[in-house]
């Protein structure tokens, strides 16, 4: 399906928690216009459209999905329901951008990679965290050499408190199908998914090999350490997960924050926030380091805001259809995410090294009842 000339006609699959965060770049481009939305719950739908001046409003996807003013959706569904909903897009004939995690299973993901290529549409995977102005910064400086040789590779994630009007805000029965049974883990699956895909798209290399050990906190929460080997022998990366209910941070979203360290040989950059803003540092610094060339940098001029790569990442959407640019994470770049999600659970449950690329179906975490 084509768009409306310049113009992309767009219909939302869900408006629960996270719905807004993703539907602001839409509603702000000039570009897109939000045709549309869908959700089942009663009176849902009615209240997304007439917050974001859209409208239509559906209860099931199958009216949503017939609607010829609709070229593209963007799903923002349950994860346990983005397989059957992104295939029944593409039979429509619809582009297609998915929130995170692609699917339940590698070989799910790879069927949806299948079933874009055939229909011949726009199909992306949104990945808010490659869109955050200061990873794209240190993506650049990691390409350009400013550190050297990259090699080593630290990614580390807090979940605490906040006072954030936007976690307050929430509505807690939208986190319900998380604990049920549909997922086949927790925060490791429902966040760290983000982490993951950091951790492919700043080394540049895949992972070879992941060693683990994963603790379960509150049911849903999974403090991890993790170990990566990547197709480069100079290159190691870690993983640090940690749980601190009794910490409370600074945020205007989630209480939990991201820091990422990246290692060269001739220097080193931090990004220091991600969804919250816990440390009183500039989002990105520099260090680099040679015989005559020793510098800080620190980047004050990035937007920061963690909503920021939400809106750059609809905005990217729009441009892939409108404009043919290639999409930023493809179905192949999923695939590779959810197999290095399922090695460090098989990794943590066995003691074992596990290579991602040998991970099939998917690993369920230990102690969750999905099948």
């Amino acid at each position: 399906m084509s768009s409306n000339g310049s113009c992309l006609r767009l219909g939302i699959v869900g408006a629960g928690n996270i719905a807004p965060l993703n539907v602001a770049g839409y509603l702000e481009d000039p570009r897109c216009d939000v045709a549309a939305v869908c959700d089942p719950v009663p009176g849902r739908a009615e209240a997304a459209a007439a917050s974001w001046g859209v409208p239509r409003a559906y209860h099931d996807l199958d009216s949503l999905l017939a609607d010829p003013d609709v070229d593209a959706v963007e799903i923002l569904s349950p994860t346990h329901l983005h397989y059957e909903h992104v295939l029944a897009a593409l039979a429509a004939g619809k582009h297609v951008s998915c929130q995170k995690p692609f699917a339940h299973g590698v070989d799910e993901a790879r069927a949806l990679g299948e079933a874009g290529a055939k229909a011949g549409v726009v199909l992306r995977v949104g990945e808010c965290f490659r869109h955050y102005p200061p990873l794209e910064r240190a993506k650049e400086l990691i390409e350009d050499g400013a550190i050297g040789r990259p090699t080593h590779l630290r990614i580390r994630t807090v979940v605490g408190q906040t006072d954030a009007a936007f976690q307050i805000g929430l509505d807690a029965n939208g986190y319900l199908w998380r604990l049920d049974g549909s997922c086949p883990g927790g925060h490791l699956f429902d966040d760290m998914v983000h982490k993951y895909a950091m951790a492919l798209w700043l080394a540049g290399k895949d992972v070879t090999s992941v060693q683990a050990v994963v603790r379960r906190r509150d049911y849903f929460f999974e403090p991890c350490a993790a170990i990566f080997e990547y197709d480069d022998e100079h290159l190691l990366g870690s993983m640090e997960v940690s749980y601190a209910p009794k910490m409370w941070l600074r945020s205007s979203y989630y209480g939990a924050d991201e820091f990422f360290e990246v290692q060269g040989d001739e220097g080193f950059l931090w990004v220091t926030r991600c969804t919250g803003e816990l440390l009183d540092l500039p989002a990105l610094v520099l260090y680099r380091g040679t015989d005559n060339h020793r510098t800080t940098t620190s980047f004050t001029n990035l937007d920061a805001d963690w909503g920021a790569g939400f809106r750059r990442s609809s905005a990217h959407f729009v441009n892939a259809v409108l404009d043919g640019v290639p999409p930023v994470m493809t179905a192949d770049e999923a695939v590779k995410v959810l197999q290095l999600c399922f090695a460090v659970y098989r990794a943590g449950k066995t003691g074992e090294r596990v290579d991602p690329r040998t991970v099939t179906g998917r690993v369920v975490a230990e102690g969750w009842t999905a099948s």
